[in-house]
């Protein structure tokens, strides 16, 4: 009779596990590059669990028109960040690997996305 009301108290808890919405996919850690500021100084952005599979634009390098493109990426994500030369996930690309992954200032991109 107990092993009964264990499975049952079991497997309404799964359920009610399945039910909950799951918040959106990220690749836990952080994603860093560097681009030229206004001061025409180098400044580091790091974004923080970027969410997965969506492509991110980098604000400050968004406009090829007023900006050159970012570069010196380094993925210490769980996931493999695909780095693009132009806004919106288009033009060249090249992976990055989870953890380790780098590029060097000849690496240039615009925008990213994490798988």
């Amino acid at each position: 009779m107990r092993l009964r009301r264990a499975s049952i108290a079991a497997l309404g808890a799964f359920t009610l596990l399945l039910a909950v919405p799951s918040s959106a996919s990220a690749a836990v850690g952080e994603f860093s590059y560097t681009y030229t500021g206004l001061d025409g100084r180098p400044h580091v952005r790091i974004l923080l669990d970027p969410d997965s599979r969506e492509c991110i634009t980098l604000p400050e390098v968004a406009d090829p028109n007023a900006s050159e493109p970012a570069h010196s990426p380094r993925n210490r994500t769980t996931g493999t960040a695909t780095v693009f030369t132009e806004p919106d996930c288009e033009g060249d690309f090249f992976s990055l690997r989870p953890l380790v992954g780098r590029g060097s200032e000849r690496l240039k991109l615009r925008s990213v996305v994490f798988s």
